[in-house]
């Protein structure tokens, strides 16, 4: 649920590069540049910092697969090393780079839709006592 009572997935908007709010703005100015605010509701995206989780998942998601692949190619098929590197390393440079700018849509939106913070410590006095 968004902050407005709209049912929307946060991988959705994400994905397309939706804003959170509206829906209808979007959150990139650029390949991977976070805009400054949504051109349409004026959300400021200065919350949005994912950080380096997009990279972690894109090459998560794209090495594991082609890590199998590039082994099948040497065993099974026999191809060149040179050969092998060219076709995996292109595969994963061409993988991690279409999956970044979804990938960090979608954290972009979960960090709104969930009203995601830093995280802070808190004093004893911040605690509220016990309910008897």
């Amino acid at each position: 649920m968004t902050r407005e009572g709209n049912a929307a997935s946060p991988f959705w908007l994400g994905v397309r590069g939706l804003c959170p709010r509206c829906q209808k703005g979007h959150i990139f100015k650029g390949f991977l540049t976070i805009a400054p605010k949504c051109e349409v509701c004026g959300l400021d995206f200065a919350f949005a910092d994912p950080a380096d989780g997009p990279a972690f998942f894109a090459m998560s998601i794209v090495s594991f697969p082609l890590v199998g692949l590039a082994a099948w190619l040497e065993i099974s098929v026999g191809i060149p090393l040179w050969l092998n590197l060219l076709i995996t390393l292109t595969l994963v440079v061409g993988g991690c780079c279409a999956l970044l700018r979804p990938l960090k849509g979608w954290l972009v939106c979960a960090q709104y839709i969930n009203k995601a913070e830093e995280g802070r410590l808190t004093r004893p006095e911040d605690k509220a006592p016990p309910q008897a």
